[in-house]
């Protein structure tokens, strides 16, 4: 079969870039597709990082400190950005202008002013696909409740919690990077950093948060600097947002949480919702596990444990019985990100990548709870309109 090639640019050759390097080496591990990304530029300030890409990525043959190189460049049809939040909205604004598409990371701009920046940027080059990366999602256990959601499974929805928690920070003696600095990582600290995760799937299936309470905590308020001293850390650690949720004209409490300081966690996305009909839970701690509870009236109620099944939104080379991981979910996230550049609404696959209206509900969200917290108050929440056009070319169907 001939599968057409789309040429990517990574900027910022960091953690993330690297992931999505080894996930188009992994492209093999897809069946049935009609199209292959290539790796072609890489572009960091650090030439240490981007070392990394000329030594392992035989396709590059452009590696550069300068990402206008990238633009100007007419072989390159797409760019994967990972830089820190200060950059999103010059960086974005350029890369859409230029007429690449891009895949860019969380959470798109530093703060709500900078996402409006990059959203105007976006209805300026509807020919542009612009998507957030968020992969949790795209675990089998996700999908299969995301499915129940929308077949409107789980009756009046009593409550509904997800998070993203993990505990890398829990050491007092980590060095201090730029996600504890407000200029680089912007006053959102953790729910930037984390919390699209969070909203991602909720937020595909409709639910919406009308007003917030929030509960943001600073745990470690120093650590040590490149010179061994003492700097202040100067954003937050931990996040609870208590929310009344809205989904289907039934009002809920969704509870959403972010939080680098969460022992015994690393990387652990969850997701629940509690129903009259139905309840169901999953997490990636336990990344097999689907806990049911179908009920009807009269019913004992009681918990099903079910192994998932690896069935995920684009079908692999992997038997059912074996287990989805972390490396899987970002290359379930990059092929559909590629699904979309060239099949747009007729994607193959069944779930897309976190939209620019999702970012900018998530940065209503933020943006709220940072009120709520100086006001020690409940904040109403300014809502947007959802594109339907743009959710159709998401993967949102049944």
């Amino acid at each position: 079969m001939s599968k057409k090639e789309l040429r990517f640019g990574i900027i910022g050759c960091g953690l993330l870039g690297r992931e999505i390097a080894s996930a188009v080496a992994r492209w093999c591990h897809l069946l049935d597709l009609d199209f292959v990304p290539r790796i072609v530029a890489a572009c960091d300030v650090n030439p240490v990082m981007s070392k990394w890409f000329e030594d392992n990525v035989p396709t590059v043959r452009l590696v550069t400190s300068n990402y206008h190189e990238l633009l100007d460049d007419p072989d390159i049809d797409a760019i994967y950005c990972a830089v820190p939040h200060n950059l999103h909205a010059n960086l974005y604004t350029d890369i859409i202008a230029a007429g690449k598409h891009l895949l860019g990371e969380k959470p798109f701009g530093i703060d709500l002013e900078a996402n409006r920046q990059i959203s105007e940027a976006v209805r300026a080059h509807p020919d542009v696909l612009v998507r957030c990366s968020s992969e949790f999602p795209f675990f089998p256990g996700a999908l299969r409740i995301n499915q129940m959601l929308r077949e409107k499974r789980f009756g009046r929805i009593i409550e509904v919690e997800a998070g993203f928690w993990h505990s890398s920070d829990l050491d007092p003696r980590k060095p201090i990077n730029w996600k504890r600095r407000i200029a680089t990582c912007g006053e959102y600290g953790c729910l930037g950093d984390l919390g699209m995760h969070v909203v991602h799937l909720p937020f595909r299936c409709g639910i919406r948060a009308n007003n917030v309470r929030a509960l943001l905590s600073k745990i470690v308020p120093e650590r040590p600097d490149q010179n061994g001293q003492m700097a202040p850390c100067e954003t937050w650690d931990n996040a609870i947002l208590a929310c009344q949720g809205q989904l289907n004209g039934q009002e809920f409490p969704l509870v959403l949480s972010t939080k680098r300081i969460a022992p015994g966690h690393q990387n652990t996305w969850f997701l629940r919702v509690i129903g009259t009909e139905l309840s169901a839970e999953f997490s990636t701690k336990n990344p097999k596990e689907l806990r049911t509870l179908p009920y009807s009236p009269g019913d004992e109620q009681a918990w099903r444990h079910a192994d998932v099944p690896y069935h995920s939104a684009y079908p692999v080379i992997t038997g059912s019985i074996f287990e989805f991981g972390f490396s899987d979910a970002i290359l379930q996230m990059w092929a559909a990100f590629c699904d979309e550049m060239v099949n747009g609404p007729n994607m193959k696959g069944n779930f897309g990548c976190a939209t620019p209206t999702e970012a900018a509900l998530a940065h209503q969200l933020f943006t709220a709870a940072l009120e709520s917290e100086r006001v020690g108050n409940t904040v109403e929440i300014e809502t947007a309109e959802v594109g339907t056009r743009e959710l159709a070319t998401a993967g949102v169907r049944s």
